[in-house]
């Protein structure tokens, strides 16, 4: 009896253990997901320099997350969406003109959307939206279409291609 107390003990510990990890690391991808929302945002209202700025934090965010404690395939996939996301980032954040930065803004969300649909973290629904003159998707915290790819031009300019509900 003694022996079956422990093993349930140990079994609670490694649980909670494990729990507080992941939600440890889901914590920490919603912090990355507001700042991707918060680069979004300055893209689709024409912020060229809010962009520029909140493109940092959103950086500061990719390194921030605890990757250690994710199992394998999910390590391996955010290790290589990582590296795109930092690549376009840096790319965003010296970017001449708006266009340059929006095009950055493509990477990084193609490797948001990759994540986002293997590493199941998101605490709010997602909407995955597609604008169709840019040939291009990108995450949106609402339903209604804010399109980063032409702001002010053709700012609801486009659909929503998939909803990823929260977990």
């Amino acid at each position: 009896m003694k022996k079956i107390l422990i093993m349930v003990a140990i079994i609670a510990i490694a649980t909670t253990k494990l729990t507080f990890a992941q939600s440890k690391t889901d914590a920490a991808f919603n912090q990355l997901l507001t700042a991707y929302y918060d680069v979004k945002n300055a893209l689709a209202t024409d912020k060229k320099d809010v962009a520029a700025e909140k493109v940092k934090t959103l950086s500061a965010k990719v390194d921030a997350i605890p990757h250690k404690d994710l199992p394998a395939a999910q390590h391996t996939l955010w290790m290589e969406q990582a590296k795109i996301i930092k690549a376009k980032a840096t790319e965003l954040a010296v970017g001449k003109d708006i266009k340059a930065q929006r095009k950055s803004f493509e990477g990084i969300s193609y490797a948001m959307i990759k994540t986002v649909r293997n590493i199941k973290f998101n605490t709010a629904t997602i909407y995955v939206q597609h604008c169709p003159m840019a040939k291009a998707s990108w995450l949106n915290e609402k339903e209604n279409i804010e399109n980063p790819y032409y702001g002010s031009m053709m700012f609801d300019c486009g659909d929503v291609s998939e909803t990823i509900k929260s977990k």
